[in-house]
């Protein structure tokens, strides 16, 4: 599917600025398109690393964002990975509010009010949360990378409670799950009430062998 397809279901800015990146979706964004990404439907994406997730959850928390129906928020597992988030969609998206919460646990944060794209951990947002800040209530995408931390003994809980809080709290926010490796997709998939996305497609192939006696054997 080329990029040109989607003029008509983006804001022309957004428009302008993706098109000179991309002139053709990879195949598991053609697939989260078909599947209702554009129309606020839930997905759960499982596809390789490098094959083009981040710009699925672009799409939607974007296309929201640029037609000024709701903010954004970009659930990260680690601190260095919310920096390098917020730096890449900072320079990519200049003339959106991109924020980034992920210091003091016993704060609010109240400033994020006027930020329209928020990038945080699963364990401040849930701090967040308990200290009610007024502006979650006008989220209208939240992206969770690395979904299938989940499953992680340390990080887990946090992570399943805070997506059950935001899912009662926003009943029409539109939830995007992001992985490369989850062992029960439709399981999780159903918990998220999200249309399943499975590609094996990615940019360099990946090959197996034994290294053994100076020779690699495929």
């Amino acid at each position: 599917m080329k990029i040109s397809e989607l003029k008509q279901k983006l804001n022309p800015d957004f428009y302008n600025i993706v098109s000179k990146e991309f002139k053709e979706l990879r195949p598991s964004q053609e697939k989260a398109v078909k599947k209702g990404l554009l129309e606020g439907k839930n997905l759960l994406i499982c596809t390789p690393t490098a094959s083009g997730k981040t710009f699925i959850a672009e799409l939607a928390a974007l296309s929201r964002i640029y037609n000024n129906t709701g903010k954004a928020i970009y659930i990260v597992p680690l601190k260095a990975l919310a920096n390098e988030k917020y730096k890449e969609f900072k320079k990519k998206y200049k003339d959106v509010k991109i924020g980034l919460s992920i210091g003091d646990f016993d704060s609010s944060d109240s400033y994020l009010e006027k930020y329209d794209f928020i990038i945080t951990t699963s364990e401040k947002l849930d701090s967040l949360i308990r200290h009610r800040s007024s502006w979650l209530q006008h989220t209208a995408t939240i992206i969770i990378d690395e979904i299938h931390l989940l499953n992680d003994y340390g990080r887990g809980p946090t992570l399943e409670i805070t997506i059950t809080i935001l899912r009662k709290l926003l009943k029409k926010a539109q939830f995007i799950g992001l992985s490369a490796t989850i062992g029960n997709p439709e399981e999780l998939a159903k918990w998220l009430e999200a249309e399943l996305i499975i590609d094996e497609w990615r940019p360099v192939e990946l090959k197996k062998g034994i290294y053994f006696n100076g020779e690699i054997e495929f």
